[in-house]
């Protein structure tokens, strides 16, 4: 009796796992859409990229092209000083990203951990910057870099992002996940603000900094408004204003577009996904505590 009740309890179990994994289908099936369909533009962009001008405005749409046209790819190089524009992109990439971190890291700290006379209301201003558009300020920007000289440059492009105010809530949101023990007991060794910074709550917040930090490298490398309205030679231009220029006025090299597009994405995109466990952690362990 004891043996036909096991076999029961085992059967009636094992039915409602299938029942229970029978519930997830449909969950399972609109994640799979939803993941094709965000997948489908970088794998049409690298198609096109191998197109022609004629294929891509064919009517119906051609998605797979009958001939492979790998010569896209050089004809860049012919009519982009591509390699400049990429070490420009990267120049300004890490300028901005390095000092960004630095400098939310700090001010992220001080939020979360210092006591001072207005911190919570220069915080909520600061939170109040991140509802201002960009374009609202764009004008005073250019006056500023124009009158330091530093149109035409790298220096002039990463200066209005050195700092971020959605970097320094991250990072005040990860000073705030930490125990306030960690600080006291630092102080204890003989640890002065700094060094308790430095030594012992940065490193438990690398999480955080690598959410800011590809945060920061995705919008920089793709920042296109700004360096637009400070460069206009293709010497001082980073790659998204490169690109943006082979679009003429009265027409556009969309095969030719495409092809700078994916070389230019590329490396992104592979630094994205190489760090993807860590920035979703980053961005998780943050969280909206305080």
């Amino acid at each position: 009796m004891s043996d036909f009740t096991t076999v029961e309890i085992a059967k009636m179990a094992k039915n409602q796992g299938h029942i229970s994994q029978r519930r997830y289908v449909p969950v399972h099936i609109i994640l799979i859409l939803g993941g094709l369909g965000m997948v489908f533009p970088f794998v049409y962009q690298i198609l096109m990229s191998l197109s022609t001008n004629l294929q891509i405005q064919a009517v119906p749409p051609q998605f797979i092209p009958k001939t492979w046209h790998w010569s896209n790819y050089s004809d860049v190089f012919a009519k982009l000083p591509f390699l400049h524009q990429f070490w420009v992109s990267i120049e300004i990439t890490v300028l901005r990203t390095v000092i960004q971190l630095i400098l939310c890291s700090m001010a992220g700290y001080a939020f979360a951990r210092m006591k001072f006379k207005g911190r919570g209301i220069l915080f909520g201003v600061l939170l109040a910057i991140l509802m201002v558009p960009g374009q609202s300020y764009l004008i005073g920007q250019y006056q500023v870099i124009q009158s330091l000289g530093l149109l035409e440059t790298p220096w002039g492009i990463v200066l209005p992002g050195f700092f971020s105010a959605f970097g320094v809530f991250l990072m005040r949101q990860g000073f705030m996940s930490l125990p306030v023990e960690l600080e006291e007991a630092a102080r204890l060794d003989g640890c002065n603000p700094w060094q308790t910074f430095w030594r012992v709550m940065l490193p438990l917040v690398t999480p955080s900094l690598f959410a800011v930090g590809i945060t920061t490298v995705l919008w920089s490398w793709n920042d296109l408004l700004w360096p637009l309205v400070v460069t206009t030679r293709e010497e001082s231009m980073p790659l998204s204003v490169g690109i943006a220029t082979l679009a003429g006025q009265h027409s556009q090299d969309y095969a030719l577009m495409m092809a700078a597009s994916t070389m230019a994405m590329a490396p992104i995109f592979i630094l994205f996904f190489s760090m993807q466990r860590r920035v979703i952690e980053g961005l998780a362990t943050s969280g909206l505590k305080g």
